[in-house]
């Protein structure tokens, strides 16, 4: 069975390094794509740009978005995906240091799934990344397709 893919969307060589070596300590085997900026996630989702031709009806299994990335920011990455039919149920998880309720509530309004701080210690931080990967990729239960039903619009009578 080919796995979908984990995206992380972070700008920090440290914080992919800890995130990746926490999935993998987890035993967890999606594949983890890394997007160093907010352009290059939305290219990643909606198979244009540098990842054109990729199909954009696969999304992965969940996107790990942090909020302050170069080029495009996580909070309109996450605007964007909400508004693409494609990635309008695709989970994302907002994997930040910004404790700043103004962008905990503003992701929540956009639609983010999760909110989490990452931790500033480096085995707070392996176990966090652990956890929510451990959750996401086994635990989740994902919406069938990347788009919503189809609405009824028959009337009752």
């Amino acid at each position: 069975m080919n796995e979908r893919p984990i995206l992380l969307v972070e700008d920090s060589a440290d914080d992919v390094e800890l995130t990746t070596l926490a999935l993998t300590e987890a035993k967890i085997t999606n594949p983890v794509v890394v997007a160093w900026n907010g352009v290059e996630a939305l290219d990643y989702l909606l198979g244009t740009g540098a990842h054109a031709g990729r199909d954009a009806a696969e999304q992965p299994v969940v996107v790990l978005l942090d909020i302050k990335l170069p080029l495009l920011s996580g909070i309109d990455v996450l605007r964007r995906m909400r508004e693409d039919e494609r990635t309008r149920r695709t989970p994302v998880v907002m994997l930040t240091s910004s404790k700043e309720q103004v962008d905990i509530a503003a992701t929540y309004d956009l639609g983010a799934n999760s909110y989490v701080q990452k931790p500033v210690d480096f085995e707070n931080f392996v176990v966090a990344a652990r956890q929510l990967g451990l959750y996401w990729t086994v635990l989740n239960q994902p919406a069938e397709g990347g788009s919503p039903p189809a609405r009824n619009t028959s009337t009752r009578t």
